[in-house]
């Protein structure tokens, strides 16, 4: 065994997590003191923080990486960093309501929608930021990407009646996502570490069975996500089993069934996979 192989252990990581401790290595170090000088941090961090962060890294050194190679790997879609994700999550913080203005298809708009915010997500699959929140009118839990929204503003509201509203919203919140649990086929238990970092995106719970030598790993993921994690499954392959999930087992099997068919392994079927 590889005697560092433990400082990537999971069980450690997640001992580490628990106690507030997090881990970064020089190279991570390196990385952020050279994305500190780009122009996008100052819409990333408020000055404060970017001050503090950069007299920690003082001491360490940056990457020399050649400008053209960081034009090289510029993403081509929207920045990651939006404008509107700082004031927003200022607002969530002090449980400010909003007043709302956006965009919806067919170039039509809704002006002043009162509201509360509750929590911004970055979809893997879009690469977009959007912003979870309460229609306090219409008592309505919504999803607006930062990109759609045309302005909004902080309102007051009474604390009693923020707590009130942001209790009730992880329910109807939970009603919008699927559970999957997803096995490691037990030869790949070296490699939980990898297994993990690929669904790192996921909220996920692990749980280890000392009988059948498995670990397991329950995801929750929205609605709108479900092939993003078919993709990652793919990636890993014959390393993990879905033993849980009716519609991922099923999009496994289609596009199983339509590789082998591809290649010529099965014959091709004119029978439609069976649901479930």
């Amino acid at each position: 065994m590889n005697p560092f192989e433990k400082i990537f252990n999971y069980q450690i990581l997640s001992r580490l997590e628990d106690s507030g401790t997090f881990m970064v290595t020089s190279q991570e170090r390196s990385w952020l003191k050279t994305m500190l000088d780009h122009p996008a941090a100052a819409d990333a961090f408020s000055p404060a923080t970017l001050e503090k962060l950069r007299a920690i890294l003082e001491p360490d050194a940056g990457m020399e990486t050649p400008e053209h190679l960081l034009e090289k790997a510029k993403a081509a879609g929207k920045p990651v960093v939006h404008p509107l994700l700082r004031p927003l999550r200022r607002a969530i913080m002090r449980k400010r309501a909003i007043n709302i203005s956006y965009a919806i298809k067919g170039g039509r708009t809704h002006a002043d929608q009162p509201g509360l915010p509750y929590k911004l997500e970055f979809s893997m699959v879009k690469q977009e930021w959007y912003l979870l929140w309460y229609h306090r009118k219409n008592r309505s839990l919504l999803r607006t990407r930062l990109y759609s929204i045309l302005s909004v503003s902080e309102e007051p509201i009474a604390e009693s009646d923020a707590d009130r509203i942001l209790e009730r919203l992880p329910r109807l919140l939970d009603a919008r996502r699927t559970e999957a649990v997803i096995d490691v086929v037990p030869r790949y238990n070296g490699e939980l570490s990898r297994i993990l970092y690929a669904l790192s995106c996921f909220d996920k719970e692990v749980t280890y069975d000392e009988e059948q030598d498995t670990y397991s790993v329950r995801l929750s993921v929205p609605g709108d996500e479900q092939e993003y994690l078919l993709s990652k499954l793919r990636f890993l392959g014959r390393r993990v089993r879905i033993r849980e999930g009716a519609y991922l087992r099923r999009r496994m099997l289609e596009s199983s069934t339509k590789a082998l068919e591809r290649y010529g392994i099965v014959p091709a079927s004119k029978e439609k996979v069976p649901k479930g």
